[in-house]
C-alpha cells in the first residue's frame, strides 16, 4: 500500500512542477502566477498524501478479515468514517472545485458508502470559503473596471452567503434598484485548472491500482462543467433561458418561476423543456409567497420557488429527452417492457437495465415492477436506509460499470435526481405519491407531445393525445383513491394493534 502512496506522491510532484511552469509563462500577472505556483505543489502533495493514507488505511484495517463477517463489517464501517473525514478535510483545505466534488459525492447514495454520503452531505453546504472585502474589491475592479463604491450607490461589504465558487453581496444601483452581486472567489479560474488536473491524477492512479474504484466519469463531468460554472455570463444566459422556457412551454406554472412544487418544476424542465438546472441542492433553492399573488380563504399566498445558481445546466436532445420521459413513465406505472426498452436506448444495455431502474428509483427490481400504487415510495426509515446501503454495496461493481456506460448527460440527470430526492427527504422524511404522480403526468404528456411532432396527421394526433390524457388522468385518479384506501387501512390496523397492547 505504501508503494501506491509513493507513486502518487511522485506523480503529484511532477504534475505540480509542470502546472507551475505553465502558469508562470502564460499569466499576464506575474505576482499572481507565482502565488499560484506556490499553492499548486502544496495542494498536489496534500492530495497524494491523503489518497495514500486512505489506501493504506483500507488495506491495513481489512487485512486478514473474512469478507462479510461481523468483524469485517465493523472494521469497514470504521475505516469508511475515518477516510470520509480525511476526504472532507481535504476538500475544505483546498476549497473551490474540491468542495463542488464533495457536494457531488454527498448525493451519490447508490455509488459511495453511506458514511461518505452522510459526512459530505451534512458539511459541504455549511463550510464554504469566504473572500475578504479587499479580495472582493480587487475582483470587481478587475472585472467591472471600478471599486464597489464607484459602481454602486450602496454595497454591503458583509456577504449574504457564500458557496464553493463565489459569494453574494447585497447592493443598490445608482438608479435605486436593489440587486445581489455574485463575486467569484479570488484566482479561482487559475487554480481550478490545476485542481482538475490534480483530481484527475489521483482518480486515475487509484483506478490503476484498484480497478473496482472507477470514478473517472465523475472527473470527466467536472472537467466539462467547471469552466461553464466559472463563466457568470454563461450563467446569466442560462437563467434567462430557463425563465423563457417556462413562459413559452409551461405557462400554467410560469407565474411561480422563481417556481411551484420542486418536482413539478424539474419534471417540466427535464421532460418537456430539455434544458435542465443540474444542481438543485437545498442551498440553491428558496421558497417565498408569490409577491403578486392574492391570498386564499386561509390568508395564504401561493408558494413561489426561487432557483439560484444557474451555472450548471444541461441540454437534452429530442431523442434523449423522449426516451428518458418514456422510461420514467414506465417506472411510475411498473411497465416492464417499457423500462427495458428505454433503458437500453439510453445506454444501460440489456444486462443492466434492471440495475439502471434501481439506481433511478432507489428501489430493488422486485419493488420497481410491483403494481401496487406505492411501489416507489421511500419512507426514509432505518429499514429503507439499510436496504439501500446493502443494495449499493452488493452491486458496487455493476453500478460502476453502468455509470461508465451511460452518456454524461444521463449521469447529470442522475445527479439532479439525487439532489431532488435529498431535498424531498429533508422536507418529507421520505418521498410521497404526489411526487410520482407529478412525474407520471408530465413524462406522459412529454411522450404524447413527441408522438404529435413525429406524426404527419396533426388532427388525428391531437385527438389521440386528448384520449391518452383522459386515460392518464383516470389512472392517476384511481392511484390516488387506492392510496387513500391504503392509508385508511394502515390507520385502522395501527389503532387495532394499539388497543391490543
Amino acid at each position: 500500500m505504501w508503494r501506491v502512496g509513493a507513486k502518487l506522491v511522485v506523480g503529484a510532484t511532477l504534475l505540480g512542477g509542470g502546472a507551475a511552469g505553465v502558469n508562470i509563462f502564460t499569466s499576464d500577472d506575474i505576482s499572481t502566477a507565482f502565488n499560484i505556483c506556490t499553492l499548486v505543489p502544496v495542494r498536489l502533495l496534500r492530495d497524494s498524501l491523503t489518497a495514500a493514507t486512505i489506501a493504506f488505511d483500507y488495506g491495513y484495517s481489512l487485512w486478514g478479515l473474512k469478507e462479510g463477517s461481523i468483524e469485517w463489517s465493523k472494521a469497514k464501517h470504521e475505516v469508511h468514517n475515518r477516510c470520509a473525514l480525511r476526504l472532507q478535510e481535504l476538500c475544505f483545505r483546498n476549497g473551490g472545485i474540491y468542495i463542488k466534488l464533495g457536494q457531488h459525492i454527498g448525493q451519490l447514495e447508490y455509488v459511495v458508502p453511506q458514511e461518505y454520503v452522510h459526512i459530505m452531505r451534512t458539511s459541504m453546504l455549511k463550510r464554504c470559503p469566504f473572500s475578504s472585502y479587499d479580495q472582493v474589491r480587487k475582483v470587481l475592479t478587475r472585472e467591472l473596471g471600478g471599486l464597489p463604491e464607484e459602481i454602486f450607490e450602496e454595497f454591503d461589504p458583509v456577504p449574504l452567503a457564500s458557496a464553493s465558487l463565489a459569494q453574494v453581496h447585497a447592493a443598490r444601483t445608482h438608479d435605486g434598484k436593489n440587486v445581489a452581486v455574485k463575486v467569484q472567489h479570488t484566482h479561482l479560474t487559475d487554480t481550478a485548472t490545476a485542481d482538475i488536473a490534480t483530481v484527475t491524477l489521483i482518480v486515475n492512479a487509484l483506478n490503476w491500482f484498484f480497478p473496482e474504484f472507477d470514478y473517472r466519469w465523475l472527473v470527466d463531468e467536472i472537467r466539462e462543467s467547471s469552466p461553464k460554472e466559472l463563466d457568470f455570463l454563461f450563467e446569466a444566459r442560462n437563467s434567462e433561458k430557463c425563465l423563457e422556457n417556462f413562459k413559452r412551454l409551461s405557462p400554467h406554472i410560469a407565474d411561480c418561476i422563481y417556481v411551484p412544487k420542486v418536482s413539478q418544476a424539474f419534471a417540466e424542465m427535464i421532460f418537456r423543456h430539455g434544458f435542465v438546472h443540474c444542481d438543485p441542492h437545498a442551498a440553491n433553492m428558496m421558497v417565498r409567497p408569490l409577491p403578486s399573488g392574492r391570498k386564499n380563504l386561509f390568508g395564504q399566498k401561493k408558494p413561489q420557488l426561487i432557483l439560484l445558481d444557474h451555472g450548471l445546466y444541461k441540454n437534452l436532445d429530442f431523442a434523449t429527452r423522449v426516451n428518458y420521459a418514456s422510461l420514467w413513465k414506465a417506472l411510475i406505472f411498473a411497465d416492464v417492457n417499457g423500462i427495458k426498452e428505454n433503458s437500453v436506448k439510453l445506454g444501460a444495455g440489456e444486462d443492466l437495465y434492471a440495475l439502471f431502474a434501481g439506481v433511478l428509483t432507489m428501489r430493488p427490481w422486485n419493488r420497481v415492477i410491483d403494481p401496487s400504487v406505492d411501489h416507489l415510495i421511500l419512507e426514509g426509515s432505518d429499514t429503507d436506509r439499510s436496504e439501500l446501503q446493502m443494495y449499493a454495496s452488493h452491486y458496487f461493481t455493476q453500478i460502476s460499470e453502468l455509470l461508465r456506460r451511460l452518456p454524461r448527460v444521463i449521469l447529470l440527470m442522475l445527479k439532479t435526481n439525487d439532489c431532488l430526492r435529498a431535498v424531498n427527504h429533508v422536507l418529507l422524511q421520505g418521498s410521497s405519491l404526489e411526487t410520482y404522480l407529478i412525474i407520471g403526468r408530465v413524462s406522459s404528456k412529454a411522450v404524447s407531445e413527441a408522438k404529435i411532432i413525429s406524426s404527419n396527421c396533426f388532427i388525428l394526433s391531437g385527438l389521440s393525445l386528448w384520449l391518452e390524457q383522459m386515460l392518464l388522468e383516470a389512472r392517476l385518479f384511481s392511484m390516488r383513491i387506492a392510496l387513500w384506501l391504503l392509508h385508511i387501512q394502515k390507520t385502522l390496523y395501527y389503532r387495532t394493534k394499539k388497543k391490543e397492547i
